[in-house]
């Protein structure tokens, strides 16, 4: 665990203020305005009036690493701890009669579950739009504090229009999450450290299936003139609630702003760490000409249909995961225990797939591998005699390893493009995809079929093959983009054999980006060259020194 130092404490005063001598004043004599659109453009400008560069050691890199996992990376934890609790109280409340107690029949159930993203579907349009022009930090605790508010209110409904309409209201506050945290991961590390962070909140993710089926059956089991489904929703929400000021304290907008990177060189150490990704900073414009790119690209569209095919099952398992474990023959309260190992799997699955990840250097191979143990689990629960609930049960959590792909895959996806305004909207594509995936999955789940969901489990494995074959031509299509970006340096005079940092430990990555400046400047080259575009807003196919991540 991160421990704050002293001096972490000392500079941690929270609300971000324009810092006159390195935000405000860029040149002499002129004062540039300071607004919420524009606090990453000024990256540029901050280091320009530095010389352009700043000396530090790895030493420095790290305790400044330190500062951002602090406050960036913990306070991203709690937020999508807390979401995942939110959300995932309709499940824990139906192992407690919440289909009896509301008088749900037939498919009522199911669209508890669909309509949360039918709602984030519709709302995509207004998240993508509000992460170009708000301040990241103040829309994510807007909605963080109204879909806690909603899930408080939940306890109230006792009929299915009211708790569709919570869901829906759920679903509309939780939309943007996703994709205001793939902005500022690419805002706050660099593309090596990415992956660590993005598995760090999704780890938060899986530890939900933990804590909340211990919360819910806490609540189960007290006394009270409330019912236990509609105890579980007050709960749920109050817990949320309680994190929101952690999280007010402790993220900050961006580099440009954050009161912590105040100290000394902090925060011109901080912006020159990101000059190796070459994404671009956030940019205020919208720019339709990356939106054309972004639904020309290929890749736009593979993504978009593994999310597709990763997210139907997941939406099936995590709605209907407490009445399939049900019906092997568990009571509520087993039922509700029997979900803990799930989070179990899944943070060790995520643990274990980011480790081999960087052993072996390929993604896509350490995912492709993880999506083979779902199908081999799914096949099994279909097959295994329904007397056998052991077996059954082991084929359930051989198929839990599902839980680590979809974050693998966004932490793929997320090193993969650049330009703000192609960034937020393949995330949107894809997430409108998540969405879709979600809101099917739990309708092939059919009440007639239970407790074995036959169909479910036959589309979730053909889901899973699909999205295995997706993974294979996803590599073999990056792999030829890179070809052809070293062909496109290699006109330009620049070095064609560039290798990916990314995959690079972080003291690999500074040995390596000394020796290919030495080795530019033997061939006569100008090494300020492959950081010239650094901060510019142009995507992935514009900059010739991006390098995409297999």
């Amino acid at each position: 665990m991160i421990k704050l130092t002293k001096d972490d404490k000392g500079s941690a005063e929270h609300i971000e203020q324009p810092i006159i001598d390195e935000t405000t004043e860029l040149e002499a004599g002129q004062r540039q305005k300071h607004n919420a659109n524009k606090q990453l453009d000024e990256a540029a400008d901050i280091l320009r009036d530095h010389g352009g560069h700043v000396e530090y050691t790895v030493d420095d890199s790290k305790r400044i690493l330190r500062k951002i996992d602090i406050f960036v990376c913990i306070p991203m934890c709690i937020v999508y701890l807390v979401q995942q609790l939110d959300k995932g109280t309709v499940a824990q409340a139906a192992v407690f009669d919440l289909k009896e107690s509301t008088g749900l029949v037939g498919a009522q159930y199911s669209w508890l579950t669909s309509v949360v993203y039918l709602a984030q579907l519709c709302c995509q349009p207004l998240s993508s739009y509000a992460l170009v022009v708000f301040p990241v930090k103040y829309w994510v605790l807007f909605n963080y504090a109204a879909w806690s508010i909603v899930t408080i209110c939940t306890a109230a409904a006792t009929n299915f229009t009211g708790l569709i309409i919570a869901r829906v209201l759920l679903g509309a506050f939780e939309a943007t999450i996703l994709p205001s945290f793939v902005l500022i991961t690419q805002m706050w590390w660099t593309r090596r450290e990415q992956s660590y962070r993005t598995i760090a909140y999704q780890i938060a993710n899986s530890a939900a299936a933990i804590f909340g089926p211990l919360i819910a059956f806490g609540v189960g089991h007290v006394s009270s003139s409330i019912r236990p489904y509609q105890g579980i929703f007050l709960c749920m929400g109050a817990i949320s609630l309680a994190g929101i000021p952690v999280v007010w304290y402790l993220l900050p907008n961006s580099p440009t702003t954050a009161k912590f990177l105040r100290k000394g060189d902090d925060r011109l150490i901080a912006l020159d760490r990101l000059k190796e990704n070459n994404t671009g900073g956030k940019s205020g414009e919208w720019k339709w000409n990356q939106v054309k790119e972004t639904y020309t690209d290929p890749k736009t569209y593979m993504w978009a249909l593994m999310y597709l095919c990763t997210s139907t099952p997941a939406g099936g398992f995590g709605a209907f995961s407490g009445l399939i474990t049900k019906g092997f023959g568990f009571d509520s309260f087993q039922s509700i225990l029997m979900q803990i190992p799930t989070g179990v799997i899944g943070i060790i699955t995520l643990l274990i797939g980011i480790y081999f990840t960087n052993k072996f250097k390929a993604r896509w191979l350490v995912i492709a591998i993880i999506t083979l143990f779902p199908i081999a689990g799914a096949s099994a629960m279909v097959n295994v005699n329904r007397s056998k609930s052991g077996a059954l049960l082991a084929s359930y959590y051989i198929a839990y390893p599902l839980a680590g792909i979809q974050p693998l895959l966004y932490s793929w996806a997320n090193l993969n493009q650049a330009g703000t305004t192609k960034r937020v909207v393949v995330f949107a594509t894809m997430f409108v995809f998540q969405c879709a995936g979600n809101v099917i999955g739990p309708q092939v789940y059919l009440e007639r079929e239970a407790p074995v969901y036959q169909t479910g489990l036959y589309t979730d494995i053909g889901c899973w093959v699909v999205l295995f074959c997706l993974i294979i031509a996803m590599r073999f299509y990056l792999g030829a983009l890179n070809r052809k970006q070293a062909r496109r340096r290699a006109a330009m005079g620049l070095p064609e054999d560039l290798q990916d940092m990314s995959i690079m430990s972080q003291q690999e990555a500074t040995t390596y980006k000394i020796e290919l400046t030495e080795r530019m400047k033997d061939q006569g080259m100008d090494e300020t060259r492959l950081y010239e575009n650094a901060f510019e807003d142009m995507t992935d196919y514009e900059n010739p020194a991006f390098i995409y991540v297999l």
